[in-house]
């Protein structure tokens, strides 16, 4: 294919992923999705290959193959819409519901529309179904494998039932559901007429070159760093049930064309729930290659062909059933790509900053009867790099979201936002700067249940290059210190409040530009 055609179909293929997270964000209910967009889009080829995405979720995107897959393997039909969550089958964690539509042009099964959104709440034993303490993946919520929701064209009903009985505020996810599906019908309708325009052999040649473009770039770039065995160590803190640490091994082997990322070493599989599906640290490392390579590079399947990662069964990062998971997807895999940057650095240490907060702060607030279910993860410290300081109160790593609006989050809940600030000094000292944490303080006005997940609250993010650490993390409610990993019944008027951490700085601090330095320390004395 000429490089002309060959460009005009790639954007066009990622206006369709784009398009169609723009009608999952605008059509849902959820604040989580429509405000905060924690959702993804992609779209497959009918060989179950990602050709395009949209620029959403890391953590959601890199795991999608393995929706596709589980899919595939109940023989799907024109007309049917498959849903699922299942972490051991295709899922990540149980919020995360996938909504599946096989792309139909003349009768045909020509590829797949994919949308994943967390919703706020899927049953379990805790409001927003994120308990801090779960031993078992029951405790977690409705499981789903991979079901029709629609089949040949009609809604089944009885699924949905059986869904909606199971979780709390279940208007609000069937209208997230239902802006979901339109998202996938969104894609049919496009791919229909690009196959108008060009004509389908030409698109699906379209579809085989994209993939191959992307696996010759990324081939290329990792040509280019160094051939080698890069290990490195880091630690989970705690697992809800015990606040041992908890340690994640990895070697990175870079030889020619290909890296390999070997888990051994890593703890087995823990009581709580950090443990992470393999589906979700494949998604981790594919975004640590993505941000040491080439960024530019077109996200698709032909990304991950240079790529392989394994992990021994049983352990951390490939738990067996019914291990509990909902903190895996969002905390251990921030600690994954903590822990594959940490090994990469030793190959490429200008593309690698200092590390990021570390965690996604999750926090989760719902009404035992019902009535509300309030989620977010907050921004923090961004690592600093080599050239400059780290960003002030942004999302990192695997998580890709917007913050709940002030106005939203007390329009939709009974809440009120006490405090939303940079947490001042919290950043690594070095040269260059960690990015600052933030603080978020709310005040719930009724008796509610609080989940928080979290880490970095013993071990600060690292400097790099005789950078100094970041500030960790605290949580508090009504002013008590709590653990990172807390599930807590609350009286009305209970003030939860969230600090998140301060990235690593980077380089020796007495090389800092001497202005540079006197506005930190002015900041400093003003915080305090």
């Amino acid at each position: 294919m000429d490089a002309v055609t060959l460009e005009i179909l790639r954007n066009q293929l990622e206006s369709i992923a784009e398009e169609m997270g723009q009608v999952l964000i605008t059509g849902a209910y959820s604040p989580n999705i429509k405000e905060r967009r924690d959702c993804s889009t992609a779209l497959f080829d009918r060989d179950g290959r990602m050709i395009a995405q949209a620029e959403h979720i890391p953590v959601h995107l890199g795991a999608m193959p393995e929706a596709v897959k589980a899919v595939r393997e109940r023989d799907p039909e024109p007309g049917d819409v498959f849903v699922l969550n299942d972490p051991f089958s295709g899922g990540t964690h149980l919020p995360d519901i996938t909504m599946v539509s096989p792309l139909v042009i003349k009768k045909e099964i020509v590829g797949y529309a994919v949308s994943r959104a967390h919703h706020a709440d899927v049953g379990g034993s805790t409001p927003g179904s994120m308990p801090a303490g779960a031993r078992e993946i029951y405790e977690e919520g409705v499981r789903l494998p991979a079901v029709r929701l629609v089949s040949g064209g009609e809604t089944n009903e009885d699924v949905m039932e059986l869904l909606l009985a199971n979780v709390r505020s279940s208007g609000e996810r069937r209208a997230d559901l239902r802006a979901q599906r339109a998202a996938n019908d969104r894609a049919e309708d496009r791919l229909t007429d690009l196959f108008a325009e060009h004509g389908e052999s030409v698109v699906r040649e379209g579809f085989d070159a994209v993939i191959d473009y992307s696996r010759e770039r990324i081939s290329e770039e990792i040509a280019a760093l160094p051939d080698g065995s890069y290990e490195a160590t880091d630690v989970m803190e705690g697992d809800g049930i015990t606040d041992e640490d908890i340690p994640i091994d990895v070697t990175v082997t870079i030889e020619g064309e290909s890296i390999d990322v070997d888990f051994s070493g890593t703890a087995v599989q823990c009581a709580g729930n950090v443990n992470a599906p393999l589906s979700v640290a494949k998604s981790a490392v594919y975004f640590v290659v993505r941000c040491v390579t080439d960024p530019e590079i077109p996200p698709n399947h032909g990304c991950y062909d240079p790529v392989s990662v394994s992990a021994p069964e049983g352990s951390l990062l490939n738990p067996r059933p019914p291990a509990a998971v909902v903190g895996g997807n969002v905390e251990t895999s921030q600690r994954v790509t903590d822990t594959v940057f940490l090994a990469l650095a030793k190959a490429a240490p200008d593309r690698v900053p200092a590390q990021g907060q570390g965690t996604m702060n999750n926090l989760t607030i719902g009404g035992r009867s019902g009535g509300f279910a309030y989620y977010e993860t907050i921004g923090g410290g961004f690592g600093a790099r080599a050239g400059k300081d780290g960003m002030d109160g942004v999302q990192v790593g695997m998580t890709n979201t917007l913050n709940t609006p002030v106005e939203a989050l007390e329009t939709e809940y009974p809440m009120c936002v006490c405090e939303y600030a940079l947490r001042e000094g919290s950043g690594g000292h070095g040269r260059y700067r960690g990015g600052l944490g933030l603080v978020r303080s709310v005040r719930v006005e009724k008796p509610a249940t609080v989940s928080l997940l979290t880490e970095r609250r013993r071990h600060g993010p690292q400097g790099v290059a005789d950078g100094e650490n970041g500030t960790p993390g605290e949580n508090l409610i009504n002013g008590e210190l709590v653990p990172a990993k807390t599930t807590r019944d609350v009286p009305a008027d209970t003030v939860i409040t969230v600090k998140t951490p301060g990235g690593g700085g980077h380089g020796d601090p007495a090389d800092r530009d001497p202005e540079l330095a006197e506005r930190d320390r002015k900041n400093e004395v003003a915080d305090r």
